[in-house]
């Protein structure tokens, strides 16, 4: 009998590692041999136009040392956790409007309006942008227009415009992940709450914001590890002044050729993509626990 769940057990694990060689496959393939690459490369210099080899960490000390790859990682990461966060805020509100207070025979009609802004092309949203923040875009005539302001604003090609552009995207996105742990709260604990003598805010401070925390975390996490590598937004709406970490990147293939440092500004990203991860796992973990 012994034997023969045994064999049953080796024959359920191959047939296991079967229906996961694919995917296995294709994360080593698509995902763990470029970044290993990426970070082999990193170590690598160049002396004009010769790839030196020998592993060693100039690349990095540049990074830290040069105030423009400094300044460039900063701007990322200040850029990226502004978007977060006004993204969160701004979705969270209107998440719970659809969720509690529209119909629930409505909800999938609003909620499909309000992902419009996906069905439209990412370069296409940044160019319409870019036509409202213009010095003769619809902004700046409207206040003019009306004497609000003698001079056009200076609201395209900066750090605002940027934060704008990725903020009408990633609300739509956070919306969708705390939308769907709204709606899986249960009613009758909000009404237990109430029953105990709680106010409508201090149930939704105890019950409802704990309980959604998990789609604002998610919806926080995406936003934070695809604003921080895009390129088209920051490049089409903030021009060329206050560079991100993916256009240095690019500046460094397309002017430089030089890989190697590309390579470790990559992994830089990815290191502030990782170390964003870790301390979501481990917030959620503290909660769970």
């Amino acid at each position: 009998m012994l034997t023969l769940q045994r064999l049953a057990a080796r024959r359920d694990a191959r047939r296991g590692a079967l229906l996961a060689a694919p995917a296995v496959l294709w994360t080593v393939a698509c995902f763990l041999l470029p970044s290993a690459l990426i970070a082999l490369w990193s170590f690598f210099t160049r002396d004009g136009a010769t790839l030196v080899t020998t592993p060693s960490l100039d690349n990095y000390r540049r990074i830290v040392d040069q105030e423009a790859f400094a300044r460039a990682t900063l701007n990322s990461l200040e850029t990226t956790l502004v978007v977060t966060v006004v993204s969160v805020l701004l979705a969270y509100p209107l998440a719970y409007v659809i969720a509690y207070r529209v119909a629930p025979r409505w909800q999938r009609l609003v909620l499909m309006l309000a992902v419009l802004p996906f069905w439209t092309s990412y370069v296409v949203r940044a160019y319409a942008w870019l036509l409202v923040l213009a010095p003769d875009g619809v902004v700046n005539r409207t206040l003019l227009s009306l004497g609000a302001v003698q001079q056009p604003l200076e609201l395209a090609f900066t750090p605002m415009a940027t934060v704008i552009g990725f903020v009408h995207f990633f609300v739509m996105l956070c919306l969708l992940t705390i939308y769907a742990s709204l709606v899986r709260i249960d009613p009758k604990l909000v009404l237990a709450a109430a029953d105990l003598g709680a106010s409508s805010w201090q149930a939704f401070l105890r019950v409802t914001l704990p309980l959604s925390a998990p789609g604002v975390a998610a919806g926080a996490f995406l936003t934070f590890v695809i604003a921080i590598g895009d390129y088209v937004t920051p490049q089409i709406l903030g021009g060329n002044t206050d560079l991100l970490l993916p256009q240095t990147i690019l500046l460094q293939i397309q002017r430089r050729g030089d890989i190697p440092m590309a390579s470790a500004l990559s992994m830089v990203m990815m290191v502030c993509v990782t170390l964003a991860y870790l301390a979501l796992a481990r917030w959620l973990t503290a909660r769970k626990a």
